[in-house]
């Protein structure tokens, strides 16, 4: 991670899978004495940055950003041994910039409060830590003392917008009344707990009495702060017309300063051969040479960008492939909607009968079903190996995107933007792992659906959807009384896997495969990831297997029954708050952030099984 150019300096490291889940553009990312603000797409190096193909995830990126996304790009990466320690490397990475730009001298007797940029703090790099880098305090001290570190402060301001600011510290400790430029503000505590009621801003200038932070928090707070002037810090720029929102005082490192809007699929088969399958992958690279005559698109070949993935085929046999796959997409048409759709896809490749033994894609179907599985549970697929594409299209502050049951839906909340215009690319990240997938039997779940306890209780859920969306201004999107059953499975499927697997819970993600009518779905994917080639040891996918699935799954759904917050969970009426889940809670099926899709919305244990509460419509009594 460097700052912003011209003068490049590194100040410390993030795995480029943070820079898409943990810190991406618009981030706050805190290091050891700085807080630093990951820049828009506008001031990074694309050169520097490693293409990557999945035509699936551009089309579906394109629908949602626009046309003129042209690629996907890996985050830039610095070499593990640079033949030069000193070269050009060190300005490789991504920038970033100051950010609260206020900042406090840490000495107890000083706690002055000011901007970086005010002359009072400088900044002090360190080329061989570049995690050591901080702003000291110069005049701070007295001779013989060391300078003091300058620590960020600790209260920013933002909107639901996705707007962030400096906190407005003369603005509220004068009480809105204007200030000049000669006055001097610290910021000091009182106490130990570190609460913002005993955090006081105070004006060394004048006699205003010090004001608590406490008055600066909440709705009450709210009116203690000025309206959002519309910035974006990390591109530098204001919203045209102002904004609306009133702004909000957030905590820095706060965790609902910074949420992804993402897209994920994972990359499936086109072909049952590994050389047309990689052809078919690198289409958009390989098809302008078919107009080429033979012998110079073998010499060009060497110099394409996905050449390292093909070379081990032979020139000759990846042009012969190439040849036949330009006749073969000449006389096809493809459906734009074949291409944004992300689910679709994937169930009917989990759900094909034969195996596949592809790089990114190796499964074996289960033959033998676990003991007691048989009138409810179809198919159980090993996946060997697979390959999950994220891209990054946006991020929100206050409150996360809500990722509604359609697919083809935009976010609900206000999403910030990468770019100060519309972007050309954007950052992705790519992971590969294992995973155990799990089909249930369509007639089994079409005869559930119809019950009539089960349909009381959707009626229920339904309600509190209806609220939940009415309270946030948008359209409801029911996402079906099977999908609750169908993720409420995965949950519960989620925590006794953690306990057998190796993996922690957080390292097991879910990806729910519901849909009822002409062609219907019914599958969950548990699977784990990770950013090395090699992805993960073995352990998932070993619980796939007969002899060790069903106690695994006897013994999940038996966990499932009573939750320790019992009664109150299972008697939870999702009505009166308008939540989106029935009995589940903390205690029982909730899941980690990285490891749940809905975040932890539409669950509800009535459904899979019979809780304290006496439901009639569990899908397992």
């Amino acid at each position: 991670m460097t700052a912003p150019a011209p003068e490049a300096l590194r100040v410390g490291e993030l795995r480029p899978s943070q820079l898409l889940h943990t810190y991406g553009i618009g981030a706050v990312t805190d290091l050891p004495n700085l807080s630093t603000m990951v820049m828009g797409l506008d001031d990074w190096d694309p050169l520097r940055a490693r293409v990557l193909t999945e035509d699936r995830l551009l089309a579906a990126v394109r629908r949602r950003l626009g046309s003129q996304v042209a690629t996907l790009r890996t985050p830039p990466y610095l070499p593990e041994n640079p033949a030069d320690p000193y070269g050009d490397w060190i300005r490789t990475g991504v920038p970033v910039g100051l950010f609260p730009r206020w900042l406090r001298c840490s000495r107890e007797r000083c706690n002055q409060l000011a901007p970086a940029s005010g002359g009072l703090f400088h900044l002090k790099p360190n080329m061989y830590r570049p995690e050591k880098t901080r702003y000291v305090h110069v005049n701070c001290g007295g001779p013989g003392k060391g300078q003091p570190t300058a620590l960020p402060a600790r209260f920013l301001v933002a909107c639901p917008d996705g707007h962030m600011d400096d906190f407005p510290w003369a603005y509220f400790v004068h009480r809105g009344d204007p200030a000049g430029a000669s006055h001097t503000l610290s910021l000091t505590e009182s106490g130990t707990t570190g609460e913002a009621a005993n955090v006081f801003v105070r004006c060394n200038t004048c006699d205003v009495q010090p004001r608590s932070m406490a008055d600066a928090i909440g709705e009450a707070g709210e009116r203690n702060l000025p309206a959002c002037r519309g910035h974006h810090p990390h591109l530098g720029t204001f919203a045209q017309g102002g904004c609306q929102e009133q702004t909000r005082t957030m905590v820095l490192g706060a965790t609902n300063s910074w949420f992804a809007s993402q897209i994920r699929l994972f990359s499936i088969p086109r072909a049952e051969e590994p050389l047309i399958q990689a052809v078919r992958e690198h289409w958009s690279l390989l098809s302008p040479l078919a107009a080429v005559p033979a012998d110079a698109a073998k010499m060009l070949l060497p110099t394409q960008a996905c050449w390292p993935e093909l070379e081990q085929y032979g020139a000759d046999a990846v042009w012969s492939a190439v040849t036949k796959e330009a006749l073969t997409a000449s006389g096809d048409q493809t459906d734009e909607d074949d291409e944004i759709d992300l689910t679709t896809p994937e169930w009917r490749a989990f759900t094909h009968p034969r195996d596949h033994a592809l790089p990114d894609f190796t499964t074996v179907r289960e033959r033998r079903l676990p003991d007691g599985t048989a009138d409810w549970l179809d198919s159980v697929v090993l996946v060997h190996r697979l390959r999950e594409v994220s891209a990054l299209t946006g991020f929100t502050r206050i409150e996360a995107p809500e990722w509604l049951p359609d697919e083809e839906a935009q976010d609900s909340a206000v999403v910030a933007p990468l770019t100060r215009d519309q972007p050309t690319w954007v950052p992705c990240a790519e992971l590969r792992g294992e995973g155990v997938f799990l089909a249930l039997k369509e007639e089994r779940l079409a005869e559930w659906e119809q019950q009539a306890a089960v349909l009381a209780r959707e009626e229920v859920l339904k309600a509190a959807h209806r609220d939940w969306c009415v309270a946030r201004r948008i359209a409801p999107r029911w996402p079906g009384i099977r999908y609750v059953l169908l993720h409420t499975l995965a949950h519960v499927l989620i925590r006794q896997f953690a306990l057998e697997c190796g993996y922690g819970a957080s390292g097991i993600a879910e990806r729910i495969y519901a849909r009822s009518g002409s062609d219907p779905m019914s599958g969950i994917l548990l699977y784990t990831a990770a950013p090395d080639s090699e992805g993960t040891l073995g352990g998932l996918v070993s619980l796939g297997r007969s002899d060790r699935l069903g106690p695994a799954i006897e013994q999940a759904l038996e966990e499932a029954r009573l939750c320790s917050s019992d009664p109150m969970c299972a008697e939870h009426d999702p009505r009166v708050h308008g939540r989106l889940h029935g009995a589940a809670c903390h205690a029982c099926l909730f899941a980690a952030e990285t490891s749940c899709e809905r975040g932890n919305h539409y669950l509800d244990r009535a459904l899979l099984v019979e809780t304290l509460a006496a439901n009639t419509c569990a899908f397992r009594p």
